[in-house]
């Protein structure tokens, strides 16, 4: 387990693999289970935090102890890259669905070897005769990624399904779809029986809870990431190249703590990172106007713009709307590599650096003595690529500080999210299980999560459970004071 003080923690080997236990809240699954290696994250210093979530983050990478557990990939096949009647979508909902997009710009990999397109965000098929379907859902739930996949299946003359998602099929999720007869679990059964032939594949390989129960965007858009990187990347070189594939955060929570923002400035893929890491602060943590916002900008969606105020999300619109209202309780986060425009990014550095104090960055680079050509050479031979690379370090590093601030900030308690937006089913059954723990069903409405709690654990009423999260947003230090 871990043992902490508030300046510092160390967590042992024997709690990377507790959760694993039939014992550890077998009613569960894992997608939904609390990790022992973050029990107490809720009272855990900045860089307490940032190790935990690293040993979380290291789960990726171990193999299972025991058989409780065991996930699946049976992905023998591939499907050859040609354009002119072929087509490889990638769909999914939340954070799936945000990286599925980005992992369609895989079409830009093709653009700089003269090649057509092939690669595409959700169902847009007309005219091809094989279609690759890559379905992502983290806890094998989501009823959209559900209908396609059940869609894919009716008509496979056309359609191979691929089901992407991190808990054993046998928990899948068994209540009907909306509007349908089927589960999530017959189509996954439907899919085990047809990967014999591949004529379906499964990879849903099991990575351990999340830092922060439910968070799938953290590991589970980690591990999405890896898995289709490699998977795309070898399936260009084997394509293009011949290869046979072969089987083998204190800052920011000063920020938000004072009910100002947190900005991201990012060019390239990393920009795209950042929009994704920003717009799931919202239905995570309940980031807004009352507790302060994430935003993030870049350089190469500017033309979103012309949707509306909400899509204005390019470097100028941060320069005219953003910038002129930025205060030194407001934090910047830069997020370039060495070939995007070092000289722009100096220069709006610059202009930020008038406004605030609070400006950091992630950068990326090669070694100092590696030329261009080197560099390019390197790039050829990595799956997956350097660029890759980068993107997932930096979705690490923005998941742990969005995370961590938020943490501090007190929007979780012990290693649960409990001022998230209930605006599904899922999101219902997460908050109402969290407060029958407590003995507790709650009449569930927006954020009442943190009031139910701290009424239940101090006997107080609703209008004194304000008046404590007023002055001590907290939970669990506004429990002791009030118990004290």
């Amino acid at each position: 387990m871990c043992t902490m003080k508030r300046s510092d923690c160390t967590c042992s080997l024997s709690a990377m693999s507790e959760w694993e236990s039939p014992d550890h809240e077998p009613t569960l699954p894992v997608s939904e289970k609390s990790n022992p290696l973050t029990h107490n994250i809720d009272q855990a210093s900045a860089a307490c935090i940032v190790r935990m979530l690293q040993a979380c983050d290291a789960q990726m990478f171990q193999a299972e102890t025991g058989e409780t557990y065991q996930g699946g990939a049976h992905s023998e096949g591939v499907l050859p890259l040609d354009p002119l009647d072929k087509l490889v979508v990638l769909s999914g909902c939340g954070t799936s669905g945000r990286l599925a997009f980005l992992m369609s710009s895989f079409n830009r990999e093709l653009k700089k070897l003269n090649q057509s397109l092939v690669y595409s965000y959700i169902i847009v098929s007309e005219g091809k005769k094989q279609v690759l379907f890559i379905g992502i859902s983290c806890g094998l739930s989501a009823p959209f990624v559900a209908g396609q996949l059940d869609f894919c299946l009716q008509h496979p003359e056309v359609y191979t399904p691929v089901m992407v998602g991190f808990n054993p099929t046998h928990q899948a999720k068994d209540e009907p779809v909306p509007g349908c007869t089927f589960t999530f679990r017959s189509l996954v059964h439907k899919m085990q029986e047809l990967a014999k032939s591949q004529k379906a594949f499964l990879i849903n390989p099991t990575v351990g809870p999340e830092a922060i129960s439910g968070s799938s965007r953290m590991k589970g858009g980690s591990a999405t990431k890896i898995l289709l990187d490699i998977v795309l990347s070898t399936a260009h070189s084997a394509t293009f190249n011949r290869t046979p594939i072969t089987y083998n955060s204190t800052v920011h929570c000063f920020s938000l703590r004072h009910g100002r923002r947190v900005c991201y400035l990012g060019w390239g893929s990393l920009a795209v990172l950042g929009l994704i890491d920003a717009s799931e602060c919202n239905p995570t943590f309940g980031a807004g106007e009352r507790s302060g916002n994430y935003f993030s900008l870049t350089k190469d969606l500017a033309v979103c713009c012309l949707q509306g105020p909400q899509f204005s999300i390019g470097h100028e619109d941060f320069l005219h709307l953003v910038l002129p209202h930025v205060s030194d309780q407001d934090t910047v986060l830069l997020l370039y590599t060495h070939s995007d425009n070092v000289s722009e990014v100096l220069k709006l550095a610059c202009q930020v650096r008038e406004k605030t104090s609070n400006l950091h960055a992630v950068y990326h680079g090669t070694d100092g003595d590696t030329t261009a050509e080197q560099s390019k050479a390197k790039e050829k031979r990595s799956i997956p690529s350097l660029s890759q690379q980068w993107e997932l370090s930096t979705k690490l590093v923005l998941n742990a500080i969005s995370t961590g601030a938020h943490i501090l900030k007190g929007k979780v308690y012990q290693n649960h999210m409990i001022d998230v937006q209930v605006t599904n089913s899922k999101l219902y059954c997460r908050a109402t299980r969290l407060l029958q723990v407590y003995r507790i069903i709650p009449c569930v409405c927006l954020q009442v999560v943190p009031l139910a709690l701290v009424c239940l654990l101090t006997a107080c009423s609703l209008s004194d459970a304000e008046s404590h999260l007023e002055k001590q947003p907290i939970i669990r230090e506004a429990v002791m004071t009030w118990l004290s």
